[in-house]
């Protein structure tokens, strides 16, 4: 795409952006272009239609960035999910829309516990479980777990003022003046295969933190081995493990939690596009020996 300066008429720019994104293989195309449009001229999508111009040369360059497969969201520095607006950008996870069904079901169970009670994210990223379950649960106490130094300046941008309490720690042997006090533990951990690179869009593995993607191990497990001692530490019985994988280990995932026999009702879930996308689980008052529920 030829840059153009000076402003030009905004519907002819949209049109030609969607058909270089569609030319550059993004799925979402006509999206992502009235997204960067929006973007430029500092309004929301719905009223795109009340404009007619559009400054060109800023466009035509946000397109180009995208067509190179850079992150809609880094271009334009922000993460919808849920009822949130999050500042994302280079070293730090995207939020996905696929993990919303997760934290509404946590959110439900926090619910229906009564006042404070306390949950834990695993791997909080840019903090988004984090201050969802904080704002759809008031009075909850939420802590954040976060490694990765990038992504935990992104998640105290984020969480400032939220109440959230956020840790800079490895979450194998997070928080552990909380061992069997905590009602909730939620984790969107990495979990994709190291041999699945090709497979992967070129956003997330050029352009995600590889701490955020690779889950370790021939299967891509190991990190969800983790967080499954982790959350059977941290929980109280009776309490509530939510762990989000990759939508090939519907099954292989929960079978690592109904071996260890540390945990009951152990189910897998569905995201909004209705694939394998989470599993819970409830924590044993004791252990009762291997074996699925």
């Amino acid at each position: 795409m030829t840059r153009t300066a000076g402003s030009g008429p905004l519907r002819a720019a949209i049109g030609a952006a969607s058909a270089r994104l569609t030319a550059a293989g993004v799925a979402t195309a006509r999206f992502d272009a009235e997204e960067l449009a929006a973007h430029v001229l500092g309004v929301a999508r719905s009223d795109l239609v009340r404009h007619d111009r559009i400054d060109l040369e800023h466009y035509e360059a946000l397109i180009e960035r995208r067509a190179a497969r850079h992150p809609l969201q880094h271009l334009t520095g922000v993460a919808h999910f849920r009822r949130l607006s999050l500042a994302v950008g280079p070293g730090v996870f995207v939020p996905r829309p696929e993990t919303e069904v997760m934290v509404g079901q946590v959110i439900e169970f926090l619910r229906s516990l009564g006042p404070a009670p306390r949950v834990v994210d695993l791997g909080t990223g840019s903090g988004v479980i984090a201050l969802s379950l904080a704002t759809e649960v008031p009075g909850s106490e939420v802590h954040a777990v976060e490694v990765d130094p990038r992504a935990h300046a992104w998640a105290a941008r984020n969480l400032a003022g939220s109440g959230v309490q956020l840790h800079l720690a490895d979450a194998a042997g997070a928080l552990p003046e909380l061992d069997g006090a905590v009602d909730a533990v939620v984790s969107n951990p990495p979990y994709i295969p190291h041999d699945a690179w090709e497979s992967v869009a070129a956003e997330v593995r050029d352009h995600d933190p590889d701490l955020a993607l690779w889950g370790g191990g021939p299967d891509g497990l190991d990190t969800i081995r983790l967080v499954e001692a982790r959350a059977a530490a941290l929980l109280r019985p009776g309490g509530l493990v939510a762990v989000e994988h990759a939508d090939l280990q519907g099954s292989s995932a929960p079978a690592i939690f109904r071996a260890t026999g540390r945990w009951r009702a152990v189910h897998d879930h569905r995201d909004l596009s209705g694939r394998d996308r989470f599993l819970t689980g409830l924590r044993r008052r004791r252990t009762t020996g291997t074996g699925a529920d």
